[in-house]
């Protein structure tokens, strides 16, 4: 019994050090994203870090469109970099978990 929840308490550490690792590799995962008509142009982390905005110059003639612009794409753009993390840690945490009855959190 003892052995098994060693060995269980071994594979929940490793698995913690993956979910780390993979939390630390989302800093480097880029998510573009654009308006439909490509006058704006926003890259975000995975983490949820504004990388760049690229501002077409027919948007700096109006400013309540410009808001209005970078309010829906970075919105859109952090959505997919949170859908990108929370998968991306999940799949780790999911493949790492021992098997403990009546623990099934992930199904």
């Amino acid at each position: 019994m003892f052995g098994d929840m060693m060995g269980m308490m071994g594979k929940l550490k490793e698995t913690q050090q993956k979910v780390e690792e993979t939390k630390k590799r989302m800093d480097t995962v880029l998510v573009d994203e654009k308006s439909s008509d490509d006058l704006l142009n926003v890259t975000v982390t995975a983490s949820r870090i504004i990388k760049s905005i690229h501002i077409d110059d027919a948007l700096l003639e109006d400013k309540e469109q410009l808001e209005d612009y970078l309010i829906l794409v970075l919105n859109k753009a952090l959505n997919k970099a949170e859908d990108i993390y929370e998968n991306e840690v999940a799949a780790v945490a999911k493949d790492g978990m021992p098997n403990i009855p009546g623990m099934d959190m992930f199904k």
